[in-house]
């Protein structure tokens, strides 16, 4: 859900700065190079994490492996700081 929320989002600033559409895609930094969007240091990786987990994490093969990569702690972690990329991207919306 974390992919999905900030998928949205950053297709809403390309629809807002390019006044068309984002393709259909899934790839979060393709869709910050199409809105041209420059992302702070801190949010990098998070970015760079949902972008890689999107997938495995839809289709998985093998939940066992996804339980113990996602346990508490990690999820709780992601959660953070999705919410605090989502925040800074809200700032971009105009």
């Amino acid at each position: 859900m974390c992919h999905l929320s900030v998928e949205k989002a950053l297709k809403a600033i390309v629809l807002t700065r390019k006044k068309k559409p984002a393709p259909k895609t899934h790839d979060l930094l393709r869709l910050i190079e199409l809105g041209e969007i420059h992302v702070p240091e801190k949010h990098r990786p998070i970015l760079a994490h949902l972008n890689e987990a999107s997938v495995p994490t839809r289709y998985p093969e093998d939940v066992s492996k996804l339980v113990r990569h996602y346990n508490r702690s990690a999820a709780q972690r992601y959660l953070k700081e999705t919410k605090s990329l989502l925040q800074w991207l809200r700032t971009l919306v105009k």
